[in-house]
């Protein structure tokens, strides 16, 4: 059984958008070879965080997560597969922090995706 990321804010019926566990986990690895140094750390350190316990993220760090995932998702190097769904989380992000609401990351596995 494989676990899954899902995402407040996301662009299916429910507001929610779901992704496999190893992406949510290379996005830290895309982050650290992408993003300027100055960045770099607390926005890698967040993902990694994410990535293995789920988070909850204030409207602010969702604006700092999304411009950084965005780009992630416009840099050249990111795999057009890869930036597809960077720039569907970064959009996410971005509706939190409009919103002014906090953007949750849950982990789940597939039989709750399926319930």
């Amino acid at each position: 059984m494989s676990t899954h990321l899902m995402t407040s804010h996301g662009a299916d019926f429910f507001g929610r958008d779901h992704y496999p566990l190893a992406l949510a986990t290379g996005l830290a690895d895309y982050a650290a070879g992408v993003l300027p140094f100055d960045a770099r750390r607390p926005i890698v350190e967040l993902l990694e965080h994410a990535a293995a316990e789920g988070a909850q993220f204030t409207p602010a760090q969702a604006a700092a997560i999304s411009d950084a995932l965005m780009k992630v998702a416009r840099h050249r190097f990111t795999k057009p597969k890869v930036a597809a769904a960077v720039r569907l989380l970064a959009e996410a992000g971005a509706r939190a922090a409009a919103d002014n609401e906090a953007w949750a990351w849950t982990l789940t596995d597939e039989e709750e995706l399926a319930a």
